[in-house]
């Protein structure tokens, strides 16, 4: 929480299965569930990552899919069923989600990991609202996003 100059209090980041995008608060399990839905999609994991120029925490889905899973089907799925604000802004595929000692999904390696592609060997996906799809996330892209040039 952060306080200002007239002694209100604010969320600034909140601990737990929630984030903040776009003025919004997202949960993480309502996202996952609207995703586990979608065809080809095995597994997931949801989580907010930290963008550079943006305010709040990007929605990113950490996804375990089947062979014939398709991206843009999901994007279109994902239109359908959640609010702009919590469909997912970048796309990881896995082989596997990590799991706690307590059997828990374990997103603090995702979430460190981020969206730079030099730190996983993980296929990396940006949602390109103006192309209306989900576009490869390579080194070029991460470092506009990075710069502030490319809209997130």
């Amino acid at each position: 929480m952060r306080q200002d100059a007239a002694g209100y209090f604010y969320f600034v980041d909140r601990v737990g299965d929630t984030f903040r995008w776009r003025g919004e608060n997202v949960s993480t399990s309502e996202v996952a569930d609207a995703i586990a839905g979608c065809r080809g999609v095995r597994d997931v994991a949801v989580f907010g990552i930290e963008v550079p120029h943006t305010d709040g925490r990007a929605g990113m889905a950490a996804l375990v899919v089947d062979p014939d899973f398709d991206l843009a089907s999901l994007r279109t799925e994902l239109i359908a069923r959640l609010p702009e604000c919590a469909r997912p802004v970048f796309v990881r595929i896995v082989p596997g989600l990590e799991l706690t000692g307590t059997l828990k999904l374990n997103k603090q390696t995702l979430v460190a990991r981020g969206i730079d592609p030099a730190q996983t060997t993980d296929a990396l996906y940006f949602d390109d609202r103006k192309l209306g799809a989900y576009v490869k996330l390579d080194a070029k892209l991460h470092e506009r996003l990075n710069a502030g040039t490319v809209r997130v």
